[in-house]
């Protein structure tokens, strides 16, 4: 156990220095001017001397693998830098913006999750029948769109023409409550469920189906044990470790999908924050961002591994009896 710890977080530090050195040297090598994100037109007005001060103040003078190490020895202090857009340090900006990126894309992440287990269970129950086509052929509809033309188009019915839900932003100019949070809250999150139920609820239709065509469920039904308690009490619960990987799979693909509906609706989170710092060339900014969206993905995959492996532990046998054969 300890072994595979070890060899998880080395595996884990090796890729977030890879990821670190790729987006550090893509971002310096895009074209644009980084002065513009921190002077703004000012630098227009610039002479050849006051530009050269500049990039010495930013420290974009020096070649890209010294400002990377230089980068780096700071980020290991605790030291990210200042977001040349905001003028401030990037963690703070950060600070006042991931609870909105948390509060979208966890809602969404249960909501998306919540839906697909019951869809693909009632799929499941009534598989050929009349819903369960009917259903498949309009997830499959619904899947296949791209969530910013589905933004798009709820902004136009319900905001522009029906005018009952706010087109942007996470609150009212000047502040709202609960209430004022949650109208903002339901297009983006509509949208982020609507994109994505489908998909994860068709893998756990056909999981389950695997599970009722199985010998345990004739025997089961031999002995007149309602269709119901079946489907619940032993097919759902033999398909919570897949559920469980599809879960921790699904997280770079719900930040996505976050990421995306955020610009289309101005939601001022991460998303909108790292598109920003793209097109800004915010880089300390777009470093971090990236590194923490990383990180994220990697430790979701590392706990749903894990978790399966609590559920199943045939799953973590078989694991063992690989590295041992391999040895």
């Amino acid at each position: 156990m300890v072994r595979a710890v070890l060899k998880k977080l080395l595996l884990l530090i090796i890729f977030m220095l890879a990821l670190s050195v790729i987006v550090f040297w893509l971002a310096r090598i895009a074209p644009g001017d980084p002065l513009t994100a921190y002077y703004g037109d000012a630098v227009e007005r610039m002479n050849e001397q006051q530009r050269e001060a500049a990039m010495i103040r930013l420290s974009l003078d020096k070649p890209i693998p010294v400002q990377y190490f230089t980068w780096l020895r700071n980020a290991l202090t605790g030291d990210f830098g200042i977001s040349h857009q905001y003028k401030q340090n990037v963690l703070s900006v950060i600070g006042r913006l991931w609870t909105n990126t948390l509060l979208l894309g966890g809602i969404s992440y249960l909501l998306t999750f919540l839906g697909a287990i019951l869809l693909g269970a009632f799929c499941a129950a009534k598989e050929g029948g009349l819903a369960d086509r009917a259903i498949y052929r309009i997830g499959t509809a619904t899947s296949v769109i791209p969530s910013f033309f589905v933004a798009l188009l709820a902004i136009l019915i319900f905001s522009v023409n029906l005018k009952l839900l706010p087109t942007s932003g996470a609150y009212s100019i000047g502040g709202g409550g609960l209430s004022d949070r949650a109208l903002h809250l339901v297009l983006p999150v509509g949208v982020m469920v609507l994109s994505h139920l489908w998909y994860y609820a068709y893998m756990i239709r056909n999981r389950i189906i695997e599970e009722l065509r199985k010998d345990y469920v004739v025997l089961l039904r031999v002995k007149r044990v309602s269709g119901m308690s079946i489907l619940l009490r032993h097919c759902l619960r033999n398909a919570l470790p897949m559920l469980i990987t599809i879960m921790a799979v699904s997280v770079p693909h719900i930040i996505a999908g976050t990421y995306i509906v955020e610009v289309v609706f101005g939601y001022p989170g991460l998303g909108t924050l790292t598109f920003e710092s793209a097109q800004y060339r915010d880089y300390n900014m777009l470093s971090v961002l990236t590194l923490l969206t990383g990180l994220i993905i990697l430790v979701s995959n590392v706990a749903g591994q894990w978790l399966s492996e609590a559920l199943d532990p045939r799953m973590r046998h078989d694991e063992i009896t690989e590295e041992a054969t391999n040895e």
